[in-house]
């Protein structure tokens, strides 16, 4: 299946929290969109590799996602190494993604980082010909190199290059979060408390998509920095 759009995640719930509301819009625009999910997070205090893989099912139905894979890499250990940079390769000549979203730059977690040069050295190395890959039949794969790579703005403040108005799927994408039970704030969960399960983070994460969409004029917003210069043949493709 050809994707229009392919977002990165370190951890599953990354999307979720960071462009849910972008994936969602486009998905109703017609566009077909995916996850991969380069860990599965199972280095997280909270619940299992086995609950995570449930709770990223039950986002990606929310999402209305076309598909969604995991790379399997090992949670807090990945690095840019050749034989690890060869799975995101082959994920990205598969589905031929126009536009890759993902992490940020830099963040609180340091996976984060990270996983943004992975997908963008991934990018770059899917587009040289003289790397071969195969898939899953034996076929060799064509090189692929997306249009456009944005990251998203996850918990540290990152001035955005561009926002999305999320207003009419922030309650979807709010959604997709709560779907990871085990993550987020749930008086039930007798696990211990961690930064992203206190109560108070999801108002952070409201107070965040008021203040990007605050800056373009809407309610909720996501935001996003570029790799390189945006271009336009016509201004008013920018209102």
């Amino acid at each position: 299946m050809k994707l229009d759009i392919l977002a990165f995640a370190s951890h599953p719930d990354d999307v979720e929290l960071g462009c849910a509301g972008t994936i969602i819009s486009h998905i109703r625009r017609g566009k077909k969109v995916g996850v991969a999910d380069i860990t599965q997070g199972e280095l997280g205090t909270r619940g299992t590799p086995e609950i995570r893989a449930q709770e990223s099912e039950a986002a990606s139905k929310l999402l209305g996602l076309h598909i969604r894979v995991n790379l399997g890499l090992a949670d807090g250990f990945f690095r840019s190494e050749k034989d690890q940079l060869m799975a995101a390769v082959k994920v990205i000549r598969q589905f031929q993604p126009e536009i890759v979203l993902a992490n940020a730059f830099h963040d609180r977690h340091p996976d984060h980082g990270r996983g943004s040069a992975f997908a963008s050295e991934a990018c770059f190395l899917a587009g040289l010909k003289q790397i071969k890959t195969t898939d899953e039949a034996g076929q060799e794969q064509e090189a692929w190199r997306p249009k456009a790579v944005y990251h998203y703005i996850q918990d540290r403040y990152i001035q955005p290059d561009l926002v999305v108005d999320i207003t009419d799927f922030w309650e979807e994408k709010l959604a997709t979060i709560k779907a990871f039970k085990s993550q987020f704030f749930d008086p039930e969960n007798t696990s211990p408390n961690t930064y992203i399960s206190d109560p108070n983070f999801l108002k952070f994460v409201e107070a965040r998509a008021r203040e990007m969409g605050h800056a373009i004029g809407v309610v909720f917003g996501e935001g996003f920095t570029k790799e390189r210069q945006i271009g336009v043949r016509n201004l008013f493709d920018l209102i």
